[in-house]
């Protein structure tokens, strides 16, 4: 797919994230003195990332209860290993545990975070 599609519907899912997203976000972004960047609904390939750390070569998704269905669990396993082939890896979370309790799952991003960029050193 070309990028500007994609660009353009980053934007768009950007507008329309969901309440687990818009949860985890607003605690994300103002980590500031984290020293490292966060991205949302970032575009790379033919997918759109809930969040990426680029310095972490990390993809950060919120995963709904539709992620439980076996279509959907082949998909994020195929996306996984290809985003694994550009040094990029993957940390899921539950949306549920995203609501039930949205600063611990974001300071737990946090940590994820900076363990992987100590340990890419």
């Amino acid at each position: 797919m070309d990028a500007k599609p994609k660009v353009k519907l980053a934007r768009k899912l950007r507008r329309q994230m969901s309440p687990p997203e818009v949860y985890l976000w607003l605690r994300l972004r103002t980590r500031s003195e984290t020293g490292f960047t966060i991205r949302r609904q970032h575009p790379i390939g033919s997918f759109i990332l809930d969040f990426y750390c680029p310095e972490a070569h990390l993809a950060i998704e919120v995963d709904g209860a539709q992620h439980t269905y076996d279509d959907a669990v082949a998909y994020d396993e195929k996306r996984d290993a290809w985003l694994l082939t550009k040094d990029i890896a993957t940390l899921r979370i539950p949306a549920a545990y995203i609501m039930k309790d949205a600063d611990s799952e974001a300071e737990g991003v946090i940590e994820f975070i900076k363990e992987r960029i100590a340990s890419r050193r």
